[in-house]
Formats: structure tokens, C-alpha cells, sequence
């Protein structure tokens, strides 16, 4: 039986609330989709940048209504919860993030991101009172649906290099005090500036972005952390398979990489029937 929304936001939260840390992958299209479900995990998220990747642009250059009619298709190709990365929710105005967390609502999802940064090079992260201001109306938008939605506060600093940890944390402990559900900060450089955002903003879940540095689950469980996500990772990942085949064929003519690919019969297995 498919679960409803209401009872897979339900499940999202048991799921931050719960002792130790989850892993949440970032399928770009609903294939991946599909495939990430079968193996097993609670719940989803979508990628900005894979999914921009996918229509051939830049991460930041997809329209609100293509990223919501792209977390539509995740949610409809997987019984799961999920959660969708909106970036900056489409514009600098608190009114019209709360109009994008609305509209992602209306979706079927049962969660999604806020960022501080612009988008814009000149001015790459919202100074500080617009930022929480923006938070602010994400939470109050969340909080009038009729379930539970939860919405994740990120701070953006490291990603667009500048590495401030303390401007980082005022920004996360900001957040958390205007009522985000989960607090993030993609990027952050090693585990002590990740137990240090833990336990700013404790009891309030954390979630880290995995990749470079190499963390694990374990160590990142033992800093306090709740939630493990995997951005653009899986999609680049998959991009760099197909790059390293198609510069064996175009340089050695070979397909020596056809030993590696994943069956016709296993990767039809996961796929919905006509």
C-alpha cells in the first residue's frame, strides 16, 4: 500500500529523531530513484546539481517549476520519503520562499532546504538578518501545511570559500532559533568543525555532506551527527563511469569497461513495469 504524505512526513522525523545517523541519497532522475529505494534506504533527496547535470546546464541554472516538476517524479517513482534541495527557494524575498516551500509541499514532499547563498558572484551569501529572515518565512510556511514538513537551514560559507567557522555557526545557531528543523553546512572541513556545528546547535539535527574529507557513518555518528547526505555524489559518480568508458573507446578503442556495467536484467529489475 502506498503510504500517504502525511504518514511518510511522519517517518521523516522518526527518522531524525531516532539515535545515531541516517543515510540520505540524492537520486538525479526517477530511475536512480527507484534504484536507491530497492537497496533499502528510508528516504530520499533530490540534487541540484545532478539533476541540472541531467538537462545538459550548471548547478543554479534550473527554473523553480523545473526543480518542483523534478522532485514531483522522485516522489512519484519511490514510496519514500523525500526531501528536496531548492537552493536559495528561487528568490531573495522571505515572501516568495515561503510561496516555493508551498508549492514543494504540493509536490508530495515532505521536506526541503533553504540556503543563504545568492546566486549571485557579486554578493555570494545573504547577509546575515535577510538570511534568518528568510529561514524564518520557510518555517512559518512549513508550519501552516497540514503535516509535518521539515524544513533544513543551510549555511553556505564553505562551499562558496569562505572558510569562517565561527560566522558558520552564529548563522546555524540563527537558524535553529528561528525554528529550522535540521541545520547544514555543506563543506565543512574536517570532523571537529563538524562536532563543533553539532554541538552548537544541539539537540537540533545536523546534516553533513558526504565526500572529501572522507568521513564515515560511524565517525560522523560519533560527532553528533543525524543525517548524512550525498548532494551531486551519486550522479557524478555515474557521470564518471561514463566519461572513463567513453574515453576508452575514443582513445583506445576498446570496451573493456563493458565488464564493469551493471547487467541489462539487474538494472531492469529495479524499473517499473508498462
Amino acid at each position: 500500500m502506498t503510504m500517504s504524505q502525511d504518514e511518510k512526513a511522519r517517518r521523516f522525523r522518526a527518522l531524525h529523531d531516532r539515535p545515531g545517523a541516517f543515510v540520505i541519497p540524492n537520486p538525479w532522475d526517477a530511475g536512480s530513484a527507484r534504484m536507491l529505494a530497492a537497496l533499502g534506504f528510508e528516504a530520499l533527496a533530490t540534487t541540484s546539481a545532478g539533476f541540472a547535470f541531467s538537462l545538459g546546464r550548471r548547478d543554479g541554472a534550473v527554473t523553480r517549476d523545473e526543480a518542483l516538476d523534478h522532485a514531483r517524479s522522485i516522489v512519484a517513482a519511490a514510496d519514500l520519503p523525500v526531501s528536496a534541495d531548492l537552493e536559495n527557494c528561487f528568490g531573495d524575498a522571505p515572501a516568495t520562499v515561503a510561496e516555493t516551500i508551498r508549492l514543494a509541499a504540493a509536490t508530495g514532499l515532505v521536506g526541503a532546504s533553504v540556503e543563504d547563498a545568492t546566486g549571485d558572484a557579486s554578493r555570494p551569501i545573504y547577509e546575515f538578518a535577510a538570511a534568518v529572515e528568510r529561514v524564518a518565512a520557510a518555517v512559518a510556511a512549513a508550519r501552516a501545511l497540514p503535516f509535518s514538513f521539515i524544513v533544513t537551514a543551510r549555511a553556505e560559507n564553505f562551499l562558496q570559500g569562505r572558510r569562517d567557522l565561527p560566522d558558520t555557526i552564529r548563522r546555524l545557531e540563527a537558524f535553529a532559533a528561528a525554528g529550522a528543523d535540521v541545520l547544514y553546512a555543506p563543506a565543512l572541513p574536517d570532523l571537529a568543525a563538524v562536532s563543533a556545528v553539532c554541538a552548537a546547535v544541539a539537540p537540533r539535527p545536523v546534516n553533513v555532506l558526504a565526500g572529501a574529507p572522507a568521513f564515515t557513518v560511524a565517525n560522523l555518528a560519533a560527532a553528533g551527527v543525524r543525517r548524512i547526505s550525498l548532494g551531486g555524489l551519486l550522479a557524478r559518480a555515474a557521470y564518471g563511469a561514463m566519461l572513463r568508458a567513453a574515453r576508452e573507446i575514443a582513445g583506445a578503442g576498446t570496451f573493456a569497461f563493458a565488464g564493469d556495467a551493471a547487467s541489462f536484467a539487474e538494472i531492469s529489475g529495479f524499473m517499473a513495469g508498462r
